[in-house]
């Protein structure tokens, strides 16, 4: 079950790396001196990213201890 360990740890490491893209998006976004809508806009697209990686995280640690559970 070694490899569902490391392919847990991989989502984990990808989903981590896309909530870091958000948070660098979302800050790049605030400091841009857009209006309301237009920043309503493009905040609403980070989320989704976020709600995805968010996702993405808990699928790989959840591989990662079902595989340490079964090895």
């Amino acid at each position: 079950m070694g490899w569902l360990v490391i392919g847990g740890s991989v989502l984990t490491v990808t989903g981590l790396c896309l909530l870091g893209y958000c948070i660098f998006s979302a800050f790049k976004v605030k400091r841009a001196g857009l209006d309301d809508a237009e920043m309503r806009i493009r905040l609403q697209k980070i989320v989704a990213i976020n709600m995805g990686a968010l996702f993405l995280s808990v699928l790989g640690l959840m591989s990662v201890v079902l595989g340490v559970f079964l090895s």
